[in-house]
This record gives C-alpha cells, structure tokens and sequence, in this order.
C-alpha cells in the first residue's frame, strides 16, 4: 500500500493495524509531509524496527518525472508518469517571490472544449489522492523545499486545479488530495490559496464550496449560449442561466474572495465590444473578477488569439464597468506549458511513432495492426 495520499484517520488505521500508537501517525504524518521522505531509513524518530516493517509493507511512491523542461520565462513543466505507466503533466508558474503549481485531476478529459489542447486527448481515468497530491510533492523536490516553509518565504505557495481533466468529475478524490494539502502539521496550504477551476458542472458546484471551501474559478469564455456552447460543449448540459445561478449560490463568495472568470481571447469569437457588454449584463451582482486570456495556439488549433489592441479595448471596457479584468501575460509557451496546452507529450510522440510504422506496412499488416488495437482499418489516414 501507498500511504501517500491516505487521510490521518487512514494512516492512524494502518498503524494501529501494525500494533503502534496514534502518535506514530502523527510522527509518520511529518514525515511525509512536512520533511518530505522518500524512504522509510530517514524517519530517525521512528525505530529501526518499525522502520523496516512499514519498508516491508508499504510504499512512498511519487509519480515519476519522466521529463522536466524549464521555459525561457522560468516556467517548470513535468511529465508524471504514474504505476500503470499513464501519464499526465503539472506546471509551476512562478512569480517574483512565489508561484503556483498546477496540478492535473485526470488522465486526458472528456470536455472536448474546442479551444483547449488537452480535450484532444481522450479521457483515460480519473487520477488518484496519491497521484494528484505527488504532483505537489514532486515540485517540491525538484525546488528542493523541504521542510515545508512558511507561507513568507516559499516558492510553491499556491495549488490550482487547472492542469488536465475536469476536477468536478473526480470530486472525492480532489476533496481527499484538497484535506492533505491543507493539514497545518504537514504541506500546510491554506485553503485561501488553492483555487479550483471548472468548465461548469453545474451540480457539483455548491458542493465545492461546502465541502472545500476554495477559492473558485470558472472557464466561461463567451457571453452568450449559442457561443458557449459552439467551443464548450458542456454548456449544452448546464447552459449559462444555470451556471450563473450556481455560482450567485457559491459558499464564502463575496467581494473579498471573488470567483475567477477565465475568458480566452479568441479572434472574431468572443472579442468583439459586443461581447464585452454581454459580460457585463451576465455578470452584474456577481463577485468575480476577470483573467483575460490570450489564446495560446497548438498544432491543429482552430482558432487565432485576438489581437492585443483587440485585447485591451476588451479589458477597458469591462474595467469601465467596474470589473476587474486583468490581462494574463502567456507563461510557458515555448514548452507547451501555457493555458489550455497540457497534453501527454509522450502521447503525441507515440501517436507520431505509430503512424510512421503504420505507413511502412502493406495493406495485409496494416489491417491486422489496426484490428490488434481495436481500431477500424487506417487506409485513409
């Protein structure tokens, strides 16, 4: 067993189980989380006895990092692979004393958002507490911050949910990893800087801010449903009227903790001055802000970023309004690591692999590769 990503009350079980008293929990817990072990031999405070029996019977297994490239901006990416060799990505972003690390929820995503380089990759499973909190933790050793600092001087401060899949739809497995991150005796996040990002599930939503209670943000992206719902599919399930009124509903919303609207920039879509008073009709009452952001292009993308000048006239109007809508400056491009790009690179390079090897067999091979993968015949590709 992992003991990564169990809870207290799971931890406090496996060592009862073992014969040790609550307070080994406590000692293992700081362990984990606080010094960030990798290997039972450095928990000095625990006997060599135990020491060896929890070697014998459990892990501390981190998703491993198959690749780590920096940007040119310092923007860090990871590609984690996890037990069952399925990989997803995480990011640091950083700022100039601090930065968040963008963590995944999913294998892939079922949303198929037209603007998001991620929905192109078909959802493979929800991922893990253990898989999701080892994204933060693996940050953590590739900055080498461990013990767990205070909130004044670490680089890793904040967590947000905005990496590969839809949170919502792995929502007790999100909720297990959110309750680990925010322990005070160990990663000791508060829950003020984890922000958790959805395309729109409507019913999850209230729930979110009960159970969690982190700060919200949502993907909306357009003004009206009949845009919405041409790039976001989802909006056809819980169109806006709906979502809106989920998000009047948002426990602990208020003006001192304003729920985050994310709005990609995409030309002739969304951008016009138009949209901008759409916006702001659909959101009068509501306490939010705006993070205006440029469209970050992928190979295939069918769309173009609207101009900057298109860009700013869009920011003013809405800041004319009384909201704020600040810019997002593109971090990470270069290494796929911006808004919307996450997708297996692993993935891209055994799709390109496969062709290359489907387009040296003959007709006969060809059939029978594609038959042995579950696939209709590729004689057109």
């Amino acid at each position: 067993m992992n003991l990564i990503g169990l809870t207290r009350a799971e931890l406090a079980t496996v060592l009862a189980d073992m014969g040790e008293k609550p307070f080994r929990a406590k000692q293992l817990w700081h362990w984990i989380y606080f010094r960030g072990a990798t290997d039972f031999a450095q928990m000095s405070t625990l006997s060599k006895d135990l020491r060896a029996r929890l070697a014998d019977r459990h892990s501390l297994e981190r998703p491993a990092a198959s690749r780590e490239q920096t940007s040119d901006d310092g923007t860090r990416k990871w590609l984690l692979r996890f037990s069952d060799n399925r990989e997803a990505e995480a990011v640091h972003i950083p700022e100039d004393d601090h930065g968040a690390v963008c963590v995944s929820s999913q294998v892939g995503c079922t949303l198929t958002c037209r603007f998001c380089h991620t929905g192109t990759q078909m959802l493979v499973r929800n991922l893990t507490p253990a898989e999701i909190v080892g994204q933060f933790l693996v940050a953590r050793d590739s900055y080498g911050e461990w013990p767990t600092p205070t909130d004044e001087t670490r680089l890793l401060s904040n967590v947000v949910f905005m990496g590969m899949g839809e949170p919502l739809f792995n929502f007790d497995n999100v909720a297990k990893a959110v309750s680990i991150l925010v322990d005070g005796e160990g990663l000791a996040l508060s829950r003020r800087r984890i922000t958790l990002s959805t395309a729109g599930v409507v019913p999850m939503i209230e729930r979110c801010g009960r159970e969690m209670g982190v700060n919200l943000a949502v993907s909306l992206h357009a003004a009206t449903d009949a845009v919405r719902s041409e790039i976001m599919p989802i909006n056809k399930k819980y169109p806006l009227d709906a979502l809106m009124a989920a998000l009047r509903a948002y426990p602990g919303a208020s003006n001192a903790r304003r729920i985050t609207l994310e709005y990609v920039m995409l030309k002739g879509v969304n951008d016009s001055p138009a949209d901008a008073r759409a916006l702001i009709e659909l959101v009068r009452g509501l306490p939010c802000k705006f993070n205006l952001i440029p469209f970050n292009a992928w190979p295939g993308a069918p769309y173009e970023s609207s101009s900057m000048r298109t860009i700013e006239r869009f920011a003013d109007l809405l800041a004319d309004a009384g909201l704020t809508a600040p810019i997002r400056l593109p971090r990470g491009r270069d290494i796929l690591a911006a808004c919307g790009q996450l997708k297996s690179a692993s993935e891209r390079e055994r799709l390109q692999g496969y062709r290359a090897r489907l387009a040296a067999m003959t007709p006969a091979e060809r059939a029978a590769a594609e038959a042995a993968h579950g696939r209709a015949p590729a004689a057109a590709d």
